[in-house]
């Protein structure tokens, strides 16, 4: 079960689209879907997650922590919303594919990619194009 949770104004609309978008990520990667948890914030409160539990004391856009067992992803993945904006604007990408890519950056980490060495962060960035593209894609199919 994927759950959407908001510690911000910030809303998401067509949830069930973004769902199955998700799901159809989980099982191209011959995953099952668990608990899975998804929480919007502003950077303050990531701010206190990532002291709290990384001990880091820099802002991020998104925090995963993984529960998965088994083949079945489950995890709680936290996403600042503040972050994503300004994100989106340094990057020059809408919000919405900058939101499309942390949250299957999420999900690619509950699939076991990693992003901390050159060549595992322009995997990263490949399969998060690929989510984005299939986002697109499905949502296009919707419309005609």
């Amino acid at each position: 079960m994927i759950r959407f949770n908001f510690e911000t104004t910030f809303t998401l609309s067509s949830k069930n689209s973004y769902k199955n978008w998700i799901k159809s990520i989980i099982a191209c990667e011959h995953f099952k879907t668990g608990e899975i948890n998804y929480i919007f914030c502003d950077d303050k409160y990531l701010l206190k997650i990532n002291q709290q539990f990384l001990k880091h004391d820099d802002f991020t856009d998104i925090i995963t922590f993984d529960y998965s067992n088994e083949g079945v992803l489950s995890g709680d993945i936290y996403i600042s919303i503040t972050r994503v904006r300004e994100n989106s604007e340094i990057f020059g990408a809408t919000f919405q594919d900058e939101l499309l890519r942390v949250l299957s950056h999420g999900i690619f980490h509950l699939c076991g990619y990693k992003d901390k060495t050159k060549n595992a962060a322009l995997n990263m960035r490949k399969k998060e194009e690929w989510a984005i593209n299939l986002f697109k894609q499905i949502s296009q199919t919707i419309v005609n």
